[in-house]
């Protein structure tokens, strides 16, 4: 476990168990697809901020495992259909389900999640949980048309980045944070303040995301530039390209585009190492790291209303994690 997990090993546990209880079926097909992407989950950054909320507030409940189940299965869903969407050949190293499958499946799959987290939410039959949960995924669609609405082109504006980070998710974060403290019975002071946290905190993750795009693949051990390879320009691409004269940004906008439509008559190395040093050169990594920089601070001043305790320490410690993180 990640350290800033290390207070709430017991209950982690118990949300693992319900949540293998939750992704199963009686479907053979569906069984294996279910297991297929029960062995790729990732970080589980989610989950663990849900209950975290919740033992920072008024301490975890079966309500709340139930609730770090249903954000956890609404965000597996949802990147089973972006990768549908986007045409993502891979996930987080291996065939994405409808590369492994077919578009068909994989939708059905997602949609399969999304049925469960219905009944879910029928169960814990709290109104403020289940409002917290459909805003949530309504701004999951909001930003993702948002996306594809930009994707006629890559040159989007910082304003149209940020909104776009937010509603794809930064709120997914702040969801997580908010509904595990409501799940206590938390007072509107103390939903709001993890809200906030969580938002900032999402937006942390997500900036150094874009970041760790500009690494070696010898730092990070997986492959880089993929965002531009899909089409996305993002922050540091977009403040350096300000910064730089117009025939300069013409130049590194053509190599860019080249990329993204994946023009047979480019060196593909060269090309992404005169972006990643264009980039550098125009100090895009760091004006990147000093908004990070802006976003944490909003996040603790968030959690100044809580005293000073072991939970406080670990959402310190995962905020720290988020943008300190090497992969």
């Amino acid at each position: 476990m990640k350290n800033f997990q290390r207070h709430i090993q017991n209950e982690f546990i118990q949300f693992e168990d319900a949540f293998s209880e939750a992704l199963s079926s009686e479907h053979p097909l569906l069984s294996e697809v279910l297991n297929f992407i029960h062995s790729q989950r990732g970080k589980q950054l989610r989950p663990t901020l849900a209950l975290l909320s919740a033992a920072i507030c008024r301490g975890i409940t079966t309500k709340t495992i139930q609730t770090a189940v249903i954000l956890e299965l609404t965000h597996t869903a949802s990147l089973v259909h972006d990768d549908v969407i986007d045409n993502s050949p891979t996930r987080r190293g291996c065939n994405s389900v409808h590369q492994q499958w077919s578009n068909k499946i994989a939708v059905l799959t997602g949609d399969y999640m999304l049925a469960k987290v219905i009944s879910l939410l029928a169960d814990i039959r709290n109104a403020n949980i289940l409002n917290i949960i459909s805003s949530m995924s309504s701004s999951l669609t909001q930003g993702e048309l948002l996306q594809l609405h930009a994707g006629d082109s890559m040159w989007i504006s910082e304003k149209q980045y940020n909104q776009i980070i937010e509603q794809k998710t930064a709120r997914l974060f702040a969801a997580c944070s908010e509904a595990g403290a409501v799940s206590t019975g938390a007072t509107s002071r103390q939903a709001t303040a993890m809200r906030t946290y969580g938002l900032h905190l999402g937006m942390c993750f997500q900036i150094k995301d874009d970041i760790l795009d500009y690494s070696d693949v010898d730092d990070i051990g997986k492959p880089t530039m993929n965002d531009i390879q899909d089409g996305k320009a993002t922050l540091p691409l977009l403040i350096s390209l300000q910064r730089a004269s117009k025939e300069e940004a013409a130049t590194i906008r053509e190599k860019a585009e080249a990329l993204a439509n994946k023009s047979p008559h480019i060196n593909i190395f060269e090309t992404e190492q005169d972006i990643k040093s264009f980039v550098l050169r125009y100090d895009g990594i760091r004006y990147a790291q000093q908004e990070m920089e802006k976003h944490r601070k909003k996040a603790l001043d968030a959690l100044s209303i809580f005293p000073n305790n072991k939970y406080k320490e670990s959402l310190i410690e995962l905020l720290d994690y988020s943008i300190n993180r090497m992969k």
